[in-house]
């Protein structure tokens, strides 16, 4: 079984807080979560904080609130999907609730150390 980061985006402006979205959201979380490996929801990017390290790793952290970059389309959260193949991730994609509002993002997730994902 292969580890798969859903990213999903939003058109900017969208308000993907609301109670009728969160429900849809608490649907498929209930009829996947035998896939479902982790799964977040991102505040609006106004809530967002930039950071740079100008010059290198000793250089000079600069702050920037706001997001890093300004799009028509904004990471909303992400689920991590387990599945046997692309195929499969793909159908589980397919369900989420984002996929009809905006636009979900496969990706596979690369082990990290010790962490299968």
């Amino acid at each position: 079984m292969a580890v798969y980061a859903a990213l999903l985006y939003m058109p900017e402006g969208s308000d993907w807080m609301t109670p009728e979205v969160r429900e849809e959201h608490r649907v498929f979380g209930a009829a996947a979560a035998e896939t479902i490996r982790g799964a977040v929801a991102l505040y609006p990017t106004g809530s967002a904080t930039t950071i740079t390290i100008a010059g290198g790793a000793a250089g000079d952290v600069l702050v920037t609130d706001g997001p890093y970059a300004e799009a028509k389309e904004i990471l909303i959260g992400l689920y991590l999907l387990e599945a046997a193949d692309l195929d499969e991730a793909i159908g589980l994609a397919a369900r989420i609730p984002t996929a009809w509002r905006g636009k979900v993002e496969l990706r596979p997730v690369a082990p990290v150390g010790s962490r299968p994902f």
